[in-house]
Order: structure tokens, then sequence, then C-alpha cells
């Protein structure tokens, strides 16, 4: 029985490398005890601002048996982002994950090809792929399939490259070998609190997304609060402030996907001025991008605020 679990085991790592995903990990599927704790918490304290979506399936998102019927096993997938060329120099600036395609759209397929795979090289499985679709505590299970440690900015970082990866899991009721827990690495390093311009890392690993840049050009529906005026530093779609400062960063290798290599009127755009920016061109430059997420009107009032 234990040759068999390895050898499945081996068989989802290989399949995990094949596809091009930098790092595959594995863990028991059950309920993260300590993350519902300080989940709970965090919701009472209302940091997770107006994403109310976060308070619905509390139970699904500390416990994937509750989410994946019978599952035995959570697959964690690293998948690199980090472009070649930064424009984090511009007047404007998007995070480095929105320069090309949309992850999402990208990832499901490398994880339906997956499951797919598992199939022919292992037997029919049950389970569920997901990318920021459901109720997944994705770092958490990451960090506990041994990828790498929830930093103070409460990003997953590995050892060997950095923060940079978009995360993923597979959901299955097949049994493999766990994959032990990393070691935290930040030590006595406050690089990302120190550096964040709005003071949203209030404490380890906890973030108040009333105040995160991500989420004020992003997630918040609502205008941007005038206290934020002149702390923006110039981002209109999400921020990679309290990663580049990150000293496991300049580990950092480029992506081999070209699906996220950035579009190519992204040069236009940052070579002009944004406050230019058309819906047509907006349409055109980012329909099969995550900024599409934000809409036009927002992105507007995000490049007008950021100056202000």
């Amino acid at each position: 029985m234990k040759s068999i679990i390895s050898k499945n085991t081996q068989i989802i790592k290989n399949i995990a490398t094949e596809i091009g995903f930098s790092y595959c990990g594995v863990s028991k599927a059950e309920q993260l005890s300590q993350e519902a704790f300080h989940l709970e918490k965090w919701l009472n304290k209302k940091m997770h601002g107006k994403m109310y979506w976060m308070e619905n399936h509390f139970e699904k998102r500390i416990d994937p048996t509750k989410l994946v019927p019978d599952s035995k096993s959570v697959i964690s997938l690293l998948f690199n982002y980090y472009p070649e060329e930064n424009f984090d120099i511009s007047a404007y600036k998007i995070s480095k994950y929105a320069y090309g395609k949309d992850y999402h759209f990208v990832l499901k397929e490398k994880l339906k090809y997956f499951m797919q795979c598992i199939g022919e090289q292992i037997g029919e499985v049950s389970g569920r792929v997901f990318v920021d679709s459901a109720p997944v505590l994705d770092r958490a299970w990451a960090a506990k399939s041994g990828l790498g440690w929830i930093g103070k900015n409460s990003m997953l970082i590995t050892k060997q490259h950095g923060s940079f990866y978009f995360i993923a899991e597979i959901i299955i009721d097949l049994e493999l070998e766990y994959d032990a827990v990393a070691t935290d690495h930040c030590g006595t390093c406050t690089a990302c609190i120190d550096a964040c311009p709005t003071d949203a890392i209030i404490a380890d690993k906890v973030i108040d997304s009333n105040k995160c840049i991500s989420y004020l050009t992003i997630e918040l529906k609502d205008q941007i609060p005038n206290s934020f005026k002149q702390k923006m530093d110039g981002w209109v779609f999400g921020c990679d402030i309290c990663q580049d400062v990150c000293p496991w960063n300049r580990f950092s290798t480029h992506t081999n996907e070209k699906q996220f290599d950035k579009h190519p009127q992204l040069d236009v755009l940052h070579q002009s001025e944004w406050k230019e920016l058309t819906e047509e061109i907006f349409k055109s430059v980012f329909k099969k991008s995550a900024i599409k997420r934000a809409g036009y009107m927002k992105l507007k009032e995000n490049i007008a605020f950021s100056k202000e």
C-alpha cells in the first residue's frame, strides 16, 4: 500500500513539472484549526473591508472535506509570473501579475489538463481544481504543503525564488504522501512593513484590507477615501511594494509562460498619458487581462486619484 501511495505522489509531482508548475506540494485534507481561529478574528475586526463574500462559507473555507466530499489530499501548486520587464518606474503602475493574460484562464486550462493526466496515469479520481475561484485558503495550504512560509506581508515566500507566484490547488479523493510544513525565514526583517505607504501591514502576517492599495484599487467599489491621497505612489491596479522590497525576491527569475508576457500595447500606455485612456483602448488592451475585473470606470478613477 505504501509503495502505491509513494508512486502516485511521484506521478503527480512529475505531471506538475511537465505542465510547467514551479513547485508542487501535498498535504492531508483536514480542518485548518489554527487558521480558522485567525480568520475568524480577522473577520470580526472587519479587516476584510467590503469584501463581504469572505464572510460566507466559513466551514468550507477552513475544511476541504466540506468543500470536496471524500477528499483525502490537497495538492498545492505554484506558477511563476515574474516578468522580464517591470513597469514599476512608470508614472502609473499596475501589479506584475496583470501584465499579461488573466491567470484564472491560463491556470484553469493547465489544471484541467493536470486532472486528465492523473486519470490517464493513475486512474479515475474524484476532485476539483481551484484558482482563486472558491473559498480555499490557498496560502495556508501551500505553506502546509511545504512550498514556503507566509511572510509578514501575508504572501507565501519560497526560499529559492521569492513570492511572485500564482497559487492553485487540486483537492482529490486520493491518498498521497504528505510534505512537511516549511519553516519561517523572515527573521527580524521588517522591510515590507516599513515600505508600505498606507501602513496596511499592522502586525506580522496581519493585513488591514481597508488600508491596502491592492484592495483600494481593485476590490473597493466605492471612491477611495481622501485620507489616502499622496499615499498611492502611482498604483492604479494592485500594488507590489511589499513584495518588491522583500529580500527573498532578489532570487526571482523570469517566467517561461508566454501568456503572462506584457500586452504589447502596455508600452504605448506607459509612454503616454494614462489619463487619456479611452474605453475603446481599455477594452482592446485589457479584454483578456485581470485588469478587466476592476472595470473601465474604476481604473479611470484610480488613475485620477493616484496623482491628486
